[in-house]
Order: structure tokens, then sequence, then C-alpha cells
């Protein structure tokens, strides 16, 4: 079919990432910036950054951009996981925990109104995988659990609330990511089950975020033979994107690709041939590449060449111009009340649980051991927030050595879920110097208490008597693991 739409619109289809540092701010990517503007993008993906740069960057945006535009942020743990500042969250897991759907409504509901105030409008949010591998290494805490029906539940709620306050959900990562035992960051993984088993279970959370009215699904960079015996991951797969999602399930909002310089994606790819391939798969948007003007060169190539069907991309076209302008934002939209932010604040204590033991009253002077097994990520938290919040709670915080009998250590042992890690698990070394930090102590007469930022199901390889989960390392839980240690004191 010859093509309908022009070279110079292809643009719509691209969603850069826009970068944060230190020194530079959000300077540190103005040429992407500046190129983005200038080809007329469909949007941006905000790195995480201060909330201050983030209103400023989106009031840029907005004044100087050409068309409506998508501003978006992975916010499954709250605004805070992506402008600092805003209030951070517990996973998906750990609200789930509560068996309460309100308690996601609320913490959806909190998510979308600071998000509003901030100028971003695109919630890259929930995960809708079940949690049905403990060896996977990019799902765990990040997904509402693993059962079908209740992710189902969940997930809807969370998508429900999100879209009531302006801002677009997106329903991750289709057709599911949970069974994987291997990280779509670093290599491509592949589910060999039956396609019945995949409709009967991993579609139902989908199914039910469709129903729902969600705004955008994005793609696994997953292969599933039994949907597409051709093997390619979902995200190129006609089979999977325009006969499933969009023919079977019924799906008419955007279709987006997980980011584009991943390995799972580009395993036998280029970015730019990603990039076309997946929108002739039935894409609408390709997230995040590395190099922008090849991305957009290669895709008009592609519609010159006839590779692309200019109807399709004008489809896809209409469906973003639809979204920008449905999140484009009056100013009348609700703001996050005191009352909202201190109820996330309650929900990140709330969601904390013993592990094991029945931790005794606290002193006021503990002894603080920390051990990180992801030291040297510069994708995880800063931990020094734990040991802060702890003196801001009352209590005399000292590094590890010779204490008075009675005085508690306290072991923070931190393990996050994090894109690229590659493992679900701590390191042997990890485990060893927790046990050693617990048996030390106890050798001293003294008490130990872990606290573990990292999935509770983790806690089977730690030798504590006492032990309790915050289920990640995220600023909002270690400040909530301070609150709910200052309320132990003796």
């Amino acid at each position: 079919m010859a093509s309908t739409t022009t070279p110079t619109a292809v643009a719509q289809h691209v969603v850069p990432r826009l970068e944060w540092s230190e020194d530079r701010g959000f300077d540190a990517s103005r040429e992407v910036r500046e190129r983005g503007l200038e080809l007329g993008v469909g949007g941006f993906v905000i790195a995480p950054a201060p909330q201050d740069d983030v209103r400023a960057l989106t009031k840029e945006l907005r004044t100087r951009a050409k068309q409506p535009l998508l501003i978006a942020a992975t916010m499954e743990r709250g605004a805070g996981q992506a402008m600092l500042g805003a209030t951070g969250l517990p996973p998906l897991a750990a609200i789930a925990s509560l068996g309460d759907a309100d308690a996601v409504r609320k913490a959806a509901r909190l998510t979308a109104r600071e998000a509003r105030t901030l100028g971003v409008t695109w919630a890259l949010a929930p995960v809708l995988d079940l949690d049905l591998n403990a060896d996977n290494p990019i799902v765990g805490s990040r997904s509402f659990g693993s059962d079908p029906m209740l992710v189902a539940k969940l997930g809807a709620a969370w998508i429900e609330a999100c879209q009531q306050e302006g801002v677009l959900a997106c329903a991750k990562h289709f057709p599911g990511h949970g069974r994987t035992a291997t990280d779509s960051h670093l290599e491509r993984p592949s589910v060999r089950v039956t396609r019945h088993e995949l409709m009967e279970r991993d579609l139902i959370p989908f199914r039910a975020a469709i129903k729902a009215g969600v705004a955008s699904v994005m793609t696994a960079h997953v292969a599933f033979p039994s949907l597409d015996p051709a093997g390619p991951p979902a995200t190129l797969s006609m089979a999977i994107v325009r006969v499933l999602l969009r023919e079977r399930l019924g799906f008419d909002g955007l279709v987006v690709t997980d980011s584009l310089d991943m390995r799972g994606l580009t395993a036998t790819v280029s970015e730019q041939d990603a990039a076309v391939a997946s929108l002739f798969a039935g894409c609408d948007l390709v997230l995040m590449p590395t190099d922008l003007d090849a991305t957009v060169a290669a895709l008009n190539e592609a519609i010159v060449a006839g590779t692309l069907d200019g109807e399709l991309l004008l489809r896809s076209q209409r469906r973003r111009l639809k979204w920008a302008q449905w999140a484009a934002p009056p100013s009348d939209w609700r703001k996050a009340s005191t009352f909202d932010v201190a109820s996330g604040n309650e929900l990140a204590e709330k969601v904390i649980t013993i592990a094991r033991g029945d931790p005794a009253p606290l002193s006021g002077s503990l002894e603080l051991v920390v051990v990180d097994d992801d030291s040297g990520n510069h994708k995880a938290p800063n931990r020094d927030t734990f040991a802060t919040a702890l003196r801001g709670a009352g209590f005399v915080v000292r590094d590890a050595g010779p204490l008075a009998a009675g005085a508690t250590r306290v072991i923070a042992l931190f393990g996050d879920v994090i894109g690229g890690k590659g493992r679900p698990g701590y390191l042997q070394c990890t485990v060893d110097a927790v046990n050693a930090a617990v048996v030390a102590a106890e050798r001293e007469g003294r008490k130990a208490l872990v606290v573990q930022f990292g999935h509770p199901r983790l806690a089977a390889a730690i030798h504590a008597d006492a032990m309790i989960t915050a289920w990640s390392g995220e600023r909002a839980m270690q400040e909530a693991a301070a609150r709910w240690l200052a309320k132990k004191r003796g």
C-alpha cells in the first residue's frame, strides 16, 4: 500500500528519554531535548530527578512543543520513584499483600495527583506480569502476585484510579514476563508453555486492564513460541501485537515498546531495525532509543521504501494524539492533599512485616551494619537514607564496633529488583556477611535484628532469630522502616 503519511510525521512514533545528572541537571540531555522538539517526537520519558527540575522541564516542553506531548515516567512505586521530593510508595507486591484493593486505589491516586502537579501525564505502570517463577530476576516484588484473578483485580483498580486523575496508565509487559528466568535487559528470554496456559493465566490481567480502559500496553522483549512459532520477541511479533492484542483482545489504545536498548530486543537486530519491525508488528510508539536521529531516519527510510504501511502509521498517530490531548493539562485537576501524602507514608509502614521471630524492644542506641547486595550498581537507591531516618526518629546510630551490653545490632540488608542485575536473590558473599554479623552480635551477648530491604521470600537464606522485611530499598521504605523501629523502642 502506498504511504499516506509524511516522513516528517514519523518522529511522532518515537519517545526518547531525558537524562538528569547532579552536576548538570537536565542539561545532561539538552541535545536530545532540542533535537526531539525540532523533529516533533511524540513525547519524552523523564529519568529520575528532583521534582522542581521535573516541573520546570515539563513546563518548557509543553510551551515549546509543536503538538501535545506524552510525558512519561516509571512510577510503579509512586511519583517519588521518578521525582525526588514526591511521595515514594511500596512495591506493588507489598501493597497487594494487604489484600485491600482500596489501598491500591489510594496508591494510584496519590501517584497520579503528584505526577500531574509536576507535568508528568503518563505513568509507565502497573506491572501485570504474574510472579510465577522465584528465579525470575526482573519481576519479583514489582508484580501484584502469582494469582491471575488477584492481579487482574488489583491491576484494574490501579489503572482506573490513576486514569480518573488524568494520567495515562500502562499495563506491562504483554503478554507476560513473569515466567522467565532471565532478564530481558541482558538477553532474550523465551517462555515455552502452551498457548492455552498463557491464555488462561498470563493474559487474564491484561484482559482486565483492557476492560478497565487502560490507555497503553507495553510489550515484552520476550519470545513466546506457542504464540508465534517464528520466535521473535513479542515486541516484533505481528501475531502477538496485531492479531492477539489488537484483534482478539480488542485493544485500541496505545501499544508501546519497552526500551529499545535492551538486549532482549536487540540480540539479533539493530535498534533501528527493531524500531521499524516493532511498528510493522503493530506497535504505535518506540521508547527510549539510544540514537534518536538514527531511529527517526530508519523509520523515514522504511516509509519511503514502502516497508511500513502508511495507513497503519496514520492510525497510530491519531491514537497518540488522542491520548496526548486527553492528558493535556488544564489546571483544575486535583492536587495531592496532606492527607493523601500521610496515607502514602502510612501505607509504607503498614506493609512492613515480621519475617522471623518477634523483634524485642530496642534501646535508644543502635549499631548499624549495612550489607548491600547491589553495591556499585548505579541504579540502586541511596542506602544512606536509613541511617539518617533512624537518627531523625531519635536513635543514636553508631558504626560497627564495641558497644555497651544491651545495644542492638541492626543489620540493613539491601537486595533490590534492578533491571540488568540478572539475578533474583543474594550473592553468597552477601548471605555470609549478614550471617557473620548476626553470629558476632550473639557471641558478644547482644541482640541482632536484620532489616531486609527485599522480597520476603529472600529471608530463607538468612540465619537470624529476628528479622523484618521492608520489601525494597527505595527511600520511602528506608524511612518507613525507621519509623516502624521507633515504635518498637522500649
